[in-house]
């Protein structure tokens, strides 16, 4: 999996947001007030690549992300871990440059994983 592009993660970023379903001209309309843009539908190309789902309502689509920022982020995390051989040396890395905050929501996570999954 790769990365979004500049403009598939504003899109992104606007529709996790704003946590809620919403028309291509809509986002658009709130890409303009940042940023030039011609009207072409970079939601229908995430809509091909399989991010967003869209649903006709009246004459418009109506766009929404398929998963949400986390799934994504944990999607890229997944991958990037996939990169090496040595993963348990990647992890320490990786943890080594966590907050308190960041270790302690870590440890919430690996406790809830680890009672899920105890019968």
């Amino acid at each position: 999996m790769r990365g979004f592009g500049d403009l598939e993660a504003e899109i992104m970023d606007r529709l996790w947001s704003w946590g809620r379903a919403a028309t291509a001209r809509e986002i658009v309309d709130d890409l303009l007030l940042r940023r030039p843009l011609a009207y072409t539908t970079v939601a229908d190309i995430l809509h091909t690549k399989g991010w967003l789902r869209r649903e006709k309502v009246g004459r418009a689509w109506v766009y929404e992300p398929t998963c949400t920022r986390e799934a994504y982020t944990a999607q890229l995390m997944h991958q990037a871990l996939e990169t090496t051989s040595d993963r348990a040396g990647a992890l320490l890395h990786f943890v080594d440059r966590m907050s308190g905050d960041e270790a302690s929501a870590l440890l919430a996570a690996l406790e809830q994983v680890k009672e899920r999954d105890t019968p």
